[in-house]
């Protein structure tokens, strides 16, 4: 009974009516919250760059960029849907090329810590040649993936 009232979307309800009212409390508690506390706004600032960071990097996998090519529906569904399909391809093994780095870089001595892992982004695209020529050789099969733990340095 509930959900049918909600979901009737009729304002002169008084469930309707108490619910925005409690939607407008929590957003000015949220607002408040935000303003007073800098460790809100840096947590805030840093997903959302988080989230920009992602959407531009699959902008750049868009050959094209970030242009819809159909107006159905569906069509841009999947295209959407293939883009992300081929940026988490491109990150998975960036993040497979840069867990064998770090590896190398523990078994040399070097210190891995976790503040060097957060400064690294599977965002990397310097080494993708986007509009080259590619040789596909099924022959030759890449490695099978062994996720390993990150080889953090212990701080004591």
């Amino acid at each position: 009974m509930l959900l049918r009232k909600l979901g009737t979307y009729n304002r002169k309800s008084l469930l309707y009516r108490a619910f925005r009212e409690l939607g407008r409390v929590e957003r000015t508690l949220f607002l408040l919250r935000f303003i007073s506390s800098t460790e809100v706004r840096r947590v805030i600032r840093a997903e959302t760059t988080k989230i920009e960071t992602y959407n531009e990097f699959l902008d750049w996998i868009c050959f094209g960029g970030p242009v819809v090519k159909s107006g159905d529906p569906v069509e841009q569904e999947k295209q959407l849907k293939y883009a992300s399909l081929v940026a988490n391809a491109v990150m998975l093994s960036n993040v497979a090329d840069l867990t064998d780095v770090l590896s190398a870089m523990a078994k040399d001595g070097q210190p891995v810590t976790a503040t060097l892992v957060a400064s690294i982004s599977p965002y990397i695209r310097e080494h993708i040649r986007r509009f080259g020529r590619f040789a596909l050789d099924m022959e030759n099969l890449p490695n099978p993936l062994n996720p390993q733990p990150l080889p953090f340095e212990i701080a004591l």
